[in-house]
């Protein structure tokens, strides 16, 4: 009854399908009980104790108040790894895994490789890439001094000690660091005035990690023009960006000296991912 309560709760107010409902009402009770989801399931019975009752209202409050489960949970699981977030940064998403398997594809297992991630965050990307290239060394730069701090706990978290953390805006802060054999990045591509940004989950996630331009382009277009004078030969830069963004970015790349262009689709077949090498 606790849960089939919730999650009408959840359906009539974020407007949920009742499958989505019933999922997020049992993530919210295994929660408030310390417990996981496979436990719920098999003692849907047991009865709860009156603090256990008021943490999971407290949780289910929020969640209706539209808050992410991310930031109520204050985790959220990344190419099968633990992210700790919070409204200082993005909450990682699948289809920015597409960028990580990218990246994998092009960089070197056995030998030592130079890696900048531009706009870090919770250290998604650059931590999985530097956790699955342990020979790769990886630099992580972001503007927000509390979103590297969320990119430092993760990597401890994870045991990740080949990333380097810069506090710096796209590439400005980082003379001396040296040239990249590769450069990932997932920056904020939606337009500044796009009517998503005050729906749903975005409304809780940081503005400067969403939105650049009038069209969503500013951060994008930064990026590649200044992206072939930090690359090594033969080095290569891959981006995320929007579904409709695809074929702007491959004339930018174009327009930047960069070559062989390909851009990947997300399980959607949008485009999703563009990449280009400097020869």
């Amino acid at each position: 009854m606790r849960l089939k309560n919730a999650q009408t709760r959840l359906i009539q107010v974020l407007d949920q399908s009742a499958a989505d409902a019933r999922l997020e009402a049992q993530l919210l009770l295994a929660h408030a009980l310390g417990v996981n989801r496979a436990w719920l399931l098999a003692h849907d019975d047991a009865d709860l104790t009156a603090l256990q009752t008021t943490q999971f209202e407290a949780l289910l409050s929020r969640r209706l108040a539209g808050e992410p489960i991310a930031y109520i949970f204050g985790e959220k699981e990344f190419y099968g790894l633990p992210f700790k977030v919070s409204p200082a940064v993005l909450i990682p998403r699948p289809e920015t895994e597409l960028l990580v398997e990218l990246a994998l594809a092009q960089l070197p297992l056995k030998r030592p490789c130079r890696v900048l991630d531009l706009g870090t965050g919770s250290g998604a990307i650059a931590l999985t890439l530097a956790r699955l290239r342990p020979l790769a060394e990886v630099v992580a730069v972001d503007l927000s001094t509390e979103a590297l701090q969320i990119a430092a706990d993760n990597a401890a978290q994870l045991g990740v000690t080949n990333v380097r953390l810069i506090q710096s805006d796209w590439f400005s802060q980082l003379a001396g660091v040296g040239k990249f054999d590769a450069i990932v990045s997932n920056p904020p591509y939606i337009a500044v005035h796009d009517a998503h940004l005050s729906q749903g989950d975005l409304r809780f996630e940081p503005a400067s990690a969403l939105a650049s331009g009038a069209l969503g382009h500013d951060a994008l277009e930064q990026i590649i023009q200044q992206a072939p004078h930090w690359l090594l030969a033969s080095g290569w830069l891959a981006v995320e960006h929007g579904y409709n963004q695809g074929a702007h970015v491959r004339d930018a790349l174009n327009q930047a000296g960069f070559k062989a262009i390909i851009t990947q689709g997300d399980l959607a077949g949008m485009d999703r991912v563009t990449a280009g090498s400097v020869e």
